[in-house]
């Protein structure tokens, strides 16, 4: 066969201005005309901002009547325009492989600058150059794809979950929602009322919870936990353990029988702990499902229940079982937990039975709460006086160093409540008033016309005065510069939000990243806000970040339209640019195996096997294979 020289490339090379992040401190005119002259360079321009239309038409047209076969765009990160210039390329006829991404801005001008330097440009001149000699060598390549599962697994079912659930219930995915506790509902079923409208939070909540129950695309697994999860992007393996119940949930009449003849009283975790329940029970009275669960934990299995039960749903002797799910999506809806007031020592919580948290304070101001909604003093008494402490261990290094965004809020929705309704004198000591959503401030208002009186201290501490059995509260008014000591019946804390018991373990079996705050890392704050960093899982909620319950719900509206378009066709993408292992010069030494952050590499008849689904392109392979067996698509000369 006759010997075929290899055709020289013809190679556009496209700079960014970026308006005057790039523009003000490179001389991108000066790069262009170093660029031009280099070997195989058949066009080199640039533009104000390349992501715009005129601008994708001026490089598709390049590439047309240049016949270019290879791109090089400079310009800011690939994270926020790879695909734009890749579709670019596609509409053009080229190879979307073809393209090489110069980032001139995070590496080159928002280092240098913001003035003009002429290091700068030198540094793009040769980060450019660079990219152009790595475009020479680079190959055309397909897509991977693969069949995936059109079945979507949901984590959590507070309203974020339950959100999800629905909307990808409708569009006819087949959802498996999982929830730890009896019921799904969440934090949510615990609160009276939703601020800034005070509003019935069980009007809103409960009938989107009787959906779910009724939805043919949803199955539940309450009292359930995701115990694996193995597979990759668009078919994971998952197994979920279901706990054992005691009930079953198909049979329950929900007549209360068991509760009634069940000998075992504890502290009632719904509640708060203000109140017993039996080792027989149900959550709350609007559960879904409406079922009963023994506690086994508590229960001393004396077997009345199991003889009494009317409808034979109760056996004792359920060990549990674990469900095998196919999934080709997973959206992370876990919510949060409160702060544990115990460590906050100065302020007496544990030792005062009448220092509370806020979500006690919930639990008391209900009309299904221990107390039918008066809010009582351990004694029995009346509270005429009531001190509500914001940033009770946030925003302070100490404990939380980040604001919970919503306390100032239900403090100022308590507070109104109390006053109000209840007829009860409030004080809110805070830091700032942080009233930031529509119609928030007006509630802040209302609390002031309505009396309620506002410190701006934070309180340094909180002790009983033995005369008077009431408690003390200390803080220094910094509007008025004096130190403050008022006496109040009742004191209730407005403790941080933090991620629930749990996330840390479940993250790491998806293998997920959390972030400082223990919060599950988004792709981008801002473009990719319900992207985890591993394609096909998706988060919302708090388990993202402390939100209020319009951003909760909005958030599950995102994951779910997210989890919908990734599995929108019976397929599932990814690049080709990843790693892959040289069989023939494989020894099986599973150093790479070691190594591999996503777990994408495993051991088939002795030679390690890369997944191009997980994984993620970050090359730690490649430099501690000894054989140098592992290679990565168009990163080779």
């Amino acid at each position: 066969m006759p010997f075929m020289e290899k055709k020289s490339p013809k190679i556009g090379i496209f700079v960014c201005e970026c308006g005057g992040n790039i523009g003000d401190v490179v001389d991108v005119k000066s790069v262009v005309d170093a660029v031009k002259s280099w070997e195989g360079v058949a066009v080199a321009k640039y533009h104000k901002y390349l992501c715009s239309k005129p601008a994708q038409e001026m490089i598709l047209d390049a590439v047309k009547k240049e016949s270019l076969d290879r791109v090089v765009v400079a310009s800011c990160t690939p994270r926020m325009h790879l695909a734009t210039f890749q579709s670019v390329l596609e509409r053009a006829g080229l190879n979307p492989f073809m393209l090489e991404f110069v980032n001139i801005r995070e590496e080159d001008s928002w280092v240098h600058g913001p003035h003009a330097s002429p290091e700068a440009t030198r540094k793009a001149v040769s980060l450019i150059k660079g990219g152009y000699e790595r475009a020479k060598e680079l190959e055309p390549l397909q897509t991977i794809s693969e069949k995936a599962s059109r079945e979507i697994l949901i984590i959590g079912g507070g309203i974020a979950g339950i959100t999800a659930a629905l909307e990808l219930g409708y569009l006819g995915y087949k959802v498996h929602l999982v929830e730890r506790k009896p019921s799904i509902g969440g934090n949510m079923a615990k609160l009276t009322k939703v601020f800034p409208t005070l509003d019935c939070a069980q009007c809103i909540l409960t009938p989107r919870m009787a959906e779910v129950g009724r939805n043919q695309n949803v199955s539940l697994y309450t009292y359930a936990e995701v115990q694996e999860v193995g597979g990759r992007p668009g078919n994971y393996d998952v197994k979920v353990f279901m706990k054992p119940r005691g009930v079953d949930v198909q049979k329950c009449r929900s007549c209360g029988v068991c509760t009634k003849v069940c000998p075992v009283s504890m502290s009632d975790e719904f509640n708060e702990g203000l109140s017993q329940r039996k080792a027989a029970y149900i959550e709350f009275p609007q559960a879904v499902p409406s079922s009963y669960t023994i506690d086994f934990e508590a229960c001393t299995k004396c077997g009345k229940c199991e003889q009494l039960c009317p409808a034979k749903a109760i056996s004792l002797a359920d060990q549990g079982c674990v469900v095998d799910l196919l999934v080709g999506g997973i959206v992370v809806a876990t919510g949060y937990e409160l702060y544990d007031a115990r460590k906050l020592e100065t302020y007496g919580y544990g030792t005062y039975k009448d220092v509370i948290t806020m979500m006690e304070l919930e639990r008391l101001v209900s009309a299904t709460g221990p107390t039918g909604g008066y809010v009582k003093r351990a004694d029995g008494s009346d509270v005429k006086r009531m001190a509500i402490l914001l940033c009770a261990g946030s925003r302070d290094k100490n404990y939380v160093p980040y604001c919970s965004r919503i306390c100032c809020m239900y403090a100022l929705k308590q507070a109104f409540v109390l006053k109000k309704m209840l007829g009860i004198d409030v004080t809110i000591y805070y830091t700032d008033i942080r009233a930031t959503g529509k119609g928030y401030e007006d509630l802040y208002w209302r609390d002031e016309e309505a009396g309620v009186a506002f410190i701006r201290g934070k309180v340094a501490e909180v002790y009983r005065n033995n005369k008077t059995g009431k408690l003390v509260a200390v803080a220094e008014d910094t509007i008025s510069s004096e130190l403050t000591e008022q006496e109040f019946d009742m004191v209730a804390l407005a403790t941080p939000m933090v991620p629930p018991n749990g996330l840390k373990e479940l993250a790491d079996k998806m293998r997920v990243s959390t972030g400082e705050d223990g919060f599950v890392t988004e792709k981008h704050p801002k473009l990719d806000p319900v992207d985890s960093l591993v394609t096909g899982i998706f988060a919302c909620g708090c388990a993202l970040s402390p939100k209020d319950v319009r951003d909760t719900v909005s958030d599950g509206l995102a994951a779910s339209a997210k989890a919908a378009l990734f599995l929108k066709g019976d397929y599932v993408t990814t690049s080709p640019e990843k790693a892959f292992v040289i069989a023939d010069l494989c020894n099986g030494c599973q150093a790479c195996v070691a190594v591999c952050p996503t777990k994408a590499i495993s051991m088939v008849e002795g030679k390690a096997k890369i997944d191009p689904f997980q994984c993620n392109g970050c090359g730690a392979c490649i430099p501690v294979c000894p054989q140098e067996a592992i290679d990565f698509r168009n990163s080779t000369s």
